[in-house]
This record gives structure tokens, C-alpha cells and sequence, in this order.
């Protein structure tokens, strides 16, 4: 995977406008902020996945090419990109394209891992059957 790609890969997951609030003192977002939506946008293709409740389990990179400024639409696009018996792995790319209008930026890509996890918190198999209790989304 390299910062040259030209167009996001996979689906989208989240798409968010950064704001003041989330900036650090020089005016740029905070790398946690852009950490928190890209477990949300990974976490929400895992569950899908997974058809149920996963938990991040691991950050296994990220890395940060550019810096996003207030006002920019930050796109997150997620792939399932490994699955074992509990866990999986998901892709998170994160491009931006300007407040002030522009063609879309890759800034930020990472790959995080996910176990799914039933009712009481314990790890599940990723395929397997649920039962009506099970947490799910409408």
C-alpha cells in the first residue's frame, strides 16, 4: 500500500467534518481524533462481519502522511483484509478532501484487529450462528 494511490479502496464506513474542538494548539487535528474514527469506521465492518459484538483488540500500524485541518471532510474506507477464527484484521484508509474544495488526499492508513465477542464479553467464532439474543443491529 502506498500514500500514491489515486482513489479510496474498499467500502465507505464513516464520513465527518473535522471540527475546532478537535484540533491540537497549532491547528491541526489530533492524531487520537483521527485514531478514534478510524476504530470506529473498522469497528463497524467488523460487526458487520462478524454479524454481532467485536472488540478491538489491536492497532497493528498506523501511519500518519499529512495533516487534517478544521473544516476538511475526513472519509473513512475500510476492507476486511484477514479473518481467523475469532479475530480479524481491517484495513482503514483515511482521505480527506479539503473545506476549501479539492481533489480527495489519502493522510492516514492503518490496519486494526478485531475479535468478536459474544453476550458476556467472550471471544466467538467470526462464522458462527447467533442465536436470537445475540447483540445485533437493526
Amino acid at each position: 500500500m502506498t500514500i500514491s494511490e489515486s482513489s479510496p479502496r474498499g467500502e465507505p464506513a464513516i464520513r465527518i467534518i473535522a471540527m475546532p474542538s478537535d484540533t491540537n494548539p497549532t491547528g491541526d487535528i489530533f492524531g487520537g481524533w483521527l485514531m478514534s474514527m478510524m476504530d470506529m469506521a473498522g469497528g463497524s465492518t467488523a460487526y458487520q462481519r462478524a454479524r454481532g459484538r467485536v472488540a478491538t483488540v489491536a492497532v497493528e500500524s498506523i501511519e500518519f502522511h499529512r495533516p487534517v485541518r478544521v473544516g476538511d471532510e475526513v472519509s473513512c474506507y475500510t476492507e476486511v483484509i484477514r479473518v481467523g477464527r475469532s479475530s480479524m484484521a481491517v484495513r482503514v484508509d483515511v482521505w480527506v478532501r479539503p473545506g476549501r474544495g479539492g481533489d480527495l488526499v489519502k493522510v492516514t492508513q492503518g490496519v486494526l484487529t478485531f475479535v468478536a465477542i459474544d453476550d458476556d464479553g467472550h471471544p466467538r467464532p467470526v462464522d458462527a450462528p447467533l442465536d436470537a439474543s445475540s447483540s445485533r443491529w437493526p
